[in-house]
């Protein structure tokens, strides 16, 4: 990583620019007390300003309560305006009016995907919060999603996966950690075991079966640099089971990171951009 400084003030200036470049009025962030969205919304309010900063805190289970209790606390040292919106009465109505009609039967059999299913409309419907305030406040959303979570695809297609911005989507969740603390944040939030709080006890680590210690100087070598994954795992002293696992799931999840293809009629499958 570069200096923290310039990783700081590049981050900024991406922010303002494209705020700036929307005719935005400025941005909302959802809050969750963890590392990287106490990082985005702080470089938020050195970039715009607190009075241009929305946080919200969108909890869905008890697990949830208290890290939006902790993303109260980060918002009120920031001196940003915090919204604490429970989505438990907006899942139960879609999981009771809607849900049952739109299943249908697994073919597969009996899986862990209503599971993962519901876990991705919590995440979404965190989603959805977060673009009706924006909308409402001619505002742009704010992901806080880090370049480690985007390679692995661990993020909600449409849920944590969509937003207007990622100022830290070119950071590995350890680089975040280290500009979190250059920029002086509470070392408990610099330290925090990563969570993505679906269930009491749950980490990154478990799910991904690797810290991000391990998957960032791995990616680093693979990503980056170029290197076949077993030489990359042999230099690391890594499992190359594991490299290859990890690494499957960065090629496997490519369509997080992509617009959904456009069909080729009449040469017209790329996406349009101002330019054309």
């Amino acid at each position: 990583m570069q200096h923290a400084s310039a990783v700081e003030s590049a981050v900024r200036a991406f922010l303002r620019e494209h705020v700036d470049a929307a005719g935005a009025d400025g941005v909302v962030v959802a809050m969750s007390g963890g590392l990287d969205s106490t990082v985005t919304a702080t470089l938020a309010v050195q970039a715009l300003g607190p009075d241009r900063v929305l946080g919200l805190g969108l909890p869905c289970h008890k697990t949830d309560a208290s890290a939006t209790m902790e993303a109260s606390v980060v918002a009120d040292h920031l001196d940003v305006e915090f919204q604490r919106v429970h989505l438990q009465p907006l899942l139960q109505g879609f999981e009771q009016r809607l849900a049952p009609d739109l299943a249908g039967e697994d073919p597969r059999g009996p899986t862990p995907t209503p599971d993962r299913a519901r876990h991705n409309t919590i995440a979404r419907l965190r989603m959805c919060c977060a673009y009706y305030a924006a909308n409402r406040r001619n505002r742009l959303v704010v992901g806080t999603a880090n370049r480690s979570e985007l390679l692995l695809g661990y993020v909600t297609k449409h849920g944590d996966g969509a937003a207007d911005l990622f100022p830290l989507g070119g950071l590995y969740k350890t680089e975040v950690r280290e500009l979190a603390d250059y920029m002086g944040l509470p070392e408990p939030i610099v330290e925090k075991v990563p969570t993505t709080g679906r269930y009491p006890g749950q980490t990154d680590a478990d799910d991904l079966g690797a810290t991000y210690d391990v998957i960032d100087s791995l990616f680093y070598r693979v990503v980056e640099e170029g290197d076949p994954v077993d030489v990359a795992a042999a230099a690391l002293d890594i499992d190359e089971s594991t490299a290859r696992r990890l690494v499957s799931m960065c090629v496997e999840t490519a369509h997080k990171r992509r617009l959904a293809p456009i069909a080729d009629v009449g040469g017209r499958s790329r996406q349009p951009t101002p330019e054309d």
